[in-house]
């Protein structure tokens, strides 16, 4: 699986020749907008920030969409999603937070969380987090908030999203000797044995 980050919140995951893409970008945004074909596209917010999936339609790949709280199996990707709270852009809006369980791995993605008092139902099922996805801003959560809400999860690995002063500010939270940068993330279920809350940077 090749994990890769598109600016700002937005992922693309490939795992052989299936690709979904997370949060993408729209073209209304005023952050820069990626264009690929996916397979799934999956919404945490419905802002422009955060929710082009029209920008996911390429050649004759068309992505099934999820775009709120639900559960969905998908080209043998399970997918759950948890109602939550964001106040991203000054607005009190409906934030899902998403697990993805591709080829083994369970992939948390928390969107645009802004409360760091995770719904119960979503704790529920969060019991297994292997790589998780934390958004850092001043719209989402503060660095401290970001890195106790990932503590808490007890996830194997720990990415911060959001712009360079907010992850500075997460690394040292975590202990800035701690934070490795890589440009992709490339992991197999069996590279997750051992590892505990390390936590990783995209480039």
């Amino acid at each position: 699986m090749i994990i890769t980050n598109q600016g700002h919140y937005f992922l693309k995951i490939q795992q052989g020749d299936t690709v979904v893409a997370v949060n993408p970008i729209s073209k209304d945004s005023s952050k820069k907008s990626t264009k690929f074909g996916a397979d799934i596209s999956i919404s945490s917010l419905n802002h422009e920030d955060l929710n082009g999936t029209s920008e996911m339609v390429f050649g004759e790949k068309v992505p099934f969409q999820i775009t709120g709280p639900g559960e969905y199996e998908v080209k043998d990707i399970t997918i759950k999603g948890f109602g939550s709270e964001s106040q991203y852009d000054g607005d009190s809006l409906i934030n899902t937070i998403y697990l993805l369980r591709i080829e083994g791995v369970n992939i948390c993605i928390l969107g645009a969380l802004g409360n760091p008092k995770l719904p119960e139902e979503a704790i529920e099922s969060l019991e297994e987090v292997d790589i998780l996805f934390v958004p850092v801003s001043k719209d989402t959560l503060s660095a401290s908030e970001a890195y106790k809400v990932a503590v808490s999860l007890e996830a194997k690995l720990i990415i911060p999203l959001g712009e360079d002063a907010d992850l500075k500010q997460f690394a040292k939270e975590a202990g800035s000797e701690k934070v490795e940068k890589l440009d992709k993330l490339t992991i197999k279920k069996k590279d997750l044995e051992g590892k505990d809350g390390e936590v990783f940077m995209f480039a």
